[in-house]
């Protein structure tokens, strides 16, 4: 039923996404920085746990989850070492992907030859 679940819940917001750029004139870097700061607004209200405990990983790997991530660590790292952890808390909870997203980024970019059109 977790995988059901994260299926619905992922493949809701993937389906937001296409219509948003379907029906309306924003471009994808729209829909990417709307979803990103709408997981962080949800997260800061204590709404996008609960999607998170309905969906599981369909929640936590889409850009709302990156959102919800950067706010979650600015939260946690207040708490620890106070307003700086507003600096830091972000980045710290967030490294790995953005590390994994550059490294394999630049691998791919080593690998294939683009070809101008």
């Amino acid at each position: 039923m977790d995988y059901l679940m994260a299926f619905v819940v992922g493949g809701l917001i993937c389906v937001i996404g296409q219509i948003l750029m379907d029906s309306t004139k924003l471009t994808p870097a729209h829909v990417l920085v709307l979803f990103v700061t709408s997981g962080a607004i949800l997260s800061g209200l204590g709404i996008y746990n609960k999607l998170i405990s309905i969906g599981g990983a369909g929640a936590t790997i889409p850009l709302p989850g990156f959102g919800h991530s950067l706010v979650q660590g600015t939260i946690q790292d207040i708490k620890q070492i106070g307003i700086l952890g507003v600096f830091t808390g972000g980045l710290k909870a967030t490294a790995a992907g953005i590390s994994s997203a550059v490294l394999f980024g630049y691998i791919m970019a080593l690998l294939f030859n683009p070809s101008r059109k």
